[in-house]
C-alpha cells in the first residue's frame, strides 16, 4: 500500500499552490483545512509545522514544508508524471533557477510592495532581488522568449512560478506585462489547475 499523502492548507492561502502541484501528479491525497488564528499555532499543526503556517505535505512519515519545496518533492517523488527534468539533464540547472527565483526574489520583492516597504536605491545591493523592476524584466526577459520556463515544456518550476505570478498580476503587486499575462493565462488553462481552484473556492466561506 502506497504511503498516504495529506495536504494540509487553507483555501485562502499559498496551500493552492501545493493542491495544483497535487492534481497535476495525478496521486490519490486528502487534505486536511487548518484555519487561520489559534488552529494554526496549536499544538497539534506545531507537531507538523513548528513555523505555524500552511501549506504542509505529510507523505507517510514524511513532512514537507515551504511551498516550493513541496512542489519539487512531489515531482521528484512522482517522477512518471515527468513534472521535472532528469538530474543528469543541463534542464535541471534553470529548474533549479526559477524554483528558487520564485521562492526569494518574486516572493520578497512582492511582499514588500504589499506592505508599502521600498528599498532606497543606494541599498538594493543589501536584497537579494534589489528591486522590483529587476524581479519583473527578468521573467518578462524569459516569457518573451519562452512559453514556458523550460522552454517548450512544462514543469513543477510553472506551478510555482506560474502561481506565484498569477497572485501579483491579480492583485497588482507586478504590471501586467504582457508576455507574464499571457504566461499565467496558459498555465491557469491547466486542467489540473482548474481543478485545483475548484476545489479551494468551494472551500472559501461565501459572503453574506
Amino acid at each position: 500500500m502506497a504511503d498516504e499523502l495529506v495536504l494540509y492548507s487553507n483555501p485562502m492561502s499559498r496551500g493552492r499552490m501545493a493542491r495544483w502541484m497535487l492534481e497535476e501528479v495525478s496521486q490519490p491525497y486528502r487534505v486536511e483545512m487548518v484555519e487561520y488564528g489559534p488552529p494554526m499555532k496549536s499544538a497539534s499543526y506545531l507537531a507538523v509545522n513548528p513555523m505555524g503556517k500552511v501549506p504542509a505535505l505529510k507523505h507517510g512519515e514524511v513532512v514537507v514544508t515551504e511551498c516550493g519545496a513541496i512542489i519539487a518533492y512531489l515531482a521528484d517523488a512522482f517522477p512518471t508524471a515527468g513534472l521535472a527534468p532528469p538530474v543528469t539533464s543541463s534542464l535541471r540547472a534553470p529548474y533549479y533557477r526559477w524554483l528558487m527565483f520564485a521562492a526569494g526574489p518574486i516572493e520578497a520583492s512582492a511582499s514588500n510592495k504589499a506592505l508599502g516597504v521600498v528599498i532606497p536605491e543606494d541599498k538594493r545591493g543589501m536584497v537579494g532581488y534589489g528591486s522590483s523592476e529587476l524581479v519583473q524584466g527578468a521573467l518578462e526577459k524569459l516569457f518573451d522568449a519562452n512559453k514556458y520556463v523550460l522552454g517548450d515544456t512544462f514543469s513543477a518550476a510553472d506551478v510555482y512560478v506560474g502561481g506565484e505570478l498569477g497572485w501579483m498580476l491579480q492583485f497588482g503587486m507586478f504590471e501586467k506585462r504582457p508576455s507574464l499575462v499571457r504566461y499565467v493565462a496558459d498555465v491557469s488553462g491547466r486542467a489540473a489547475f482548474k481543478r485545483a481552484a475548484a476545489l479551494d473556492d468551494a472551500l472559501i466561506p461565501k459572503k453574506a
